[in-house]
């Protein structure tokens, strides 16, 4: 009887090097020595399996999820898109976790001092399982841009952040999303690691108004692939896909 295959492998041209001194942190984070190949085990390929009954009713809706006495402040969206393998096959019932700031651009987290004020209506957590055509979506609102410490005038792009499982423990994905259109995004030098603009793109979403909903909340799609060479990018480390 045959084991399961291994996992494509991920392109190297594609992905961006470890060490990038302009993404100051990329200097301390970046190995210094060669990376060593350890086989999948079959605990890496075969697991782990998520059920609706580990989700709540709301934890997709960010809207919702946190508020205490109304709706959180900014502009409504919706994330939408596909879970997709190397072979661009649906991933179903995998578990995407999301993770964002507020409005103003603040994370609710007791180390971010950032001057915006903090949403007493948002928490900025959500999660939810793809159905079985590898399709998910998150209602939330538009999460602003924040300075970050890497030169004197560096400021993040609006983004999500993402966690996603695949059918294995390896197939797990860390990545963010971007939105399109915004200026800020060939400026960040977290993206500019990215040596192909196609994976630029890749983790750009892109404004669908066929699902956006009329008089409430502007519709955005991002898909992603996991594992593979054409994998959703997980910026400068080589570690999440």
């Amino acid at each position: 009887m045959t084991g399961p295959a291994e996992y494509f492998q991920r392109d190297r041209n594609r992905h961006p090097a470890a060490y990038t001194p302009r993404y100051k942190t990329s200097v301390a984070r970046s190995p210094g020595l060669p990376l060593i190949s350890l086989e999948q085990t079959k605990s890496e390929i075969t697991g782990p399996v998520f059920g609706h009954g580990d989700l709540g009713e709301l934890d997709h809706d960010l809207i919702r999820n946190y508020a205490k006495d109304g709706d959180p402040i900014g502009e409504r969206i919706i994330v939408h898109g596909r879970v997709l393998d190397e072979n661009a096959r649906p991933v179903p019932n995998t578990l995407i976790e999301i993770w964002q700031a507020n409005a103003g651009g603040r994370y609710r987290h007791k180390k971010d001092t950032y001057l915006a004020p903090v949403d007493p209506n948002f928490g900025g957590c959500g999660r939810t399982l793809s159905d079985e055509n590898g399709n998910y979506f998150f209602r939330t609102v538009k999460p602003g841009a924040y300075p970050w410490r890497n030169y004197v005038n560096s400021w993040r792009p609006a983004h999500i952040h993402l966690s996603v499982f695949g059918s294995a423990f390896s197939q797990r994905l860390i990545t963010q999303l971007y939105f399109e259109g915004d200026p800020l995004i060939p400026l960040c030098p977290i993206i500019q690691t990215l040596p192909d603009q196609e994976a630029v793109a890749q983790l750009t979403a892109k404004l669908d108004m066929n699902a956006t909903i009329p008089l409430d909340s502007i519709a955005y799609r991002f898909d992603v692939v996991l594992r593979g060479r054409r994998s959703t990018m997980f910026e400068n480390r080589l570690e999440g896909n």
